[in-house]
């Protein structure tokens, strides 16, 4: 089927901030060839090519001269399964919650963790998409993806992305790589990942001593839906910063001067802050000016309450970034890939 391209396409429904901006070109993609396609308009026209998901992870700043192009691609299907191990496989414009409750609803653990994240299966390897003590990469069994420079498909293995906290090659080599299709090394037998207070104390209120997959993910679901925004109806990104990773000595400072800081070691000896704690005990949480501003229940979260802009949006992030590193010397680092 060929490309349909339209010109000056508002992206407001396409970004999970409902910023409102006119794409100067804009396809949709449901195959392979028309993907192809897509590259070869933008080759022809002179034209960037920018890629869309979910529209999740992306903070829109200005109009975008370039070819917008939304991956709808659609289908999961179980490559291998020995009765224990499965490999299944799915479309890069898969919604990822959706899937990962297919993999569940279907008996098979791994991705339960990952629940309630917004965006599409393509979208998440560029991430390392990570909650509650798991991150994609603890599950990656590979992906497909066209390199834009040489047209070729090339199949990549977990020691090719690169994986790191929220990062990946794809992420780093942003414009090279259009994701396609990802895989998944899922079990029948779970070996849950309950580290996070939050979800032990939930199954605990609950009553849940042994828990399945689905109740884990149940349970994350529900605290997720109370301490994060829906973006349907108040636009919003999720997790706008990274939790920054630390010295050990700041961390040390910081707790003498602030005994209820939310830190977690790390292997490397280095510590990771909780973003969340360091802008609410800033004064941020709930704050707002305009349309733009800081989530009422979590502090990590930026919303639109309906026409901010994203430069609005961006120059609040930017404040609060001053504000925290002046008060605790720790940087805050934007997680949404901003345009």
């Amino acid at each position: 089927m060929k490309l349909a391209v339209r010109s000056n396409v508002s992206l407001q429904p396409f970004n999970s901030f409902g910023v409102d901006v006119l794409a100067q070109r804009f396809a949709e993609a449901g195959t392979d060839d028309q993907v192809r396609q897509a590259v070869a308009y933008a080759n022809d026209q002179q034209l960037p090519l920018l890629v869309l998901g979910g529209g999740s992870n992306l903070l829109l700043t200005r109009n975008v001269e370039a070819l917008v192009l939304r991956i709808t691609s659609r289908g999961v299907r179980i490559l291998q399964d020995d009765g224990e191990r499965v490999l299944i496989e799915a479309q890069a414009g898969e919604p990822w919650h959706p899937f990962v409750q297919t993999t569940l609803n279907q008996g098979f653990a791994g991705l339960e963790n990952l629940s309630l994240i917004p965006g599409t299966v393509g979208a998440a390897p560029m991430q390392n998409i990570g909650a509650y003590g798991v991150e994609l990469k603890d599950v990656f069994a590979g992906l497909t993806a066209l390199d834009r420079h040489s047209g070729e498909l090339r199949e990549f293995a977990l020691a090719d992305c690169d994986f790191a906290y929220r990062d990946s090659l794809f992420k780093r080599e942003a414009g090279r790589w259009i994701i396609l299709r990802v895989r998944f090394a899922l079990t029948r037998t779970a070996e849950l990942h309950l580290d996070y207070g939050p979800v032990r104390q939930r199954l605990a209120e609950q009553g849940i001593a042994t828990p399945t997959a689905v109740d884990v993910s149940e349970a994350i679901c529900s605290i997720r839906r109370e301490k994060l925004p829906d973006p349907t109806q108040l636009g919003n990104a999720g997790s706008f910063f990274k939790n920054p990773l630390v010295p050990a000595k700041l961390a040390q400072r910081l707790r003498a001067a602030y005994p209820d800081l939310v830190a977690y070691p790390q292997a490397n000896g280095q510590v990771k802050l909780a973003a969340g704690w360091l802008i609410e005990r800033a004064g941020w949480k709930g704050y707002r000016e305009g349309d733009a501003g800081v989530h009422r229940l979590q502090a990590l979260v930026l919303v639109n309450y309906g026409g901010a802009s994203g430069l609005e949006l961006l120059a609040l992030a930017q404040r609060i970034q001053a504000d925290i590193a002046e008060r605790f010397a720790v940087s805050l680092e934007i997680e949404p890939n901003v345009l």
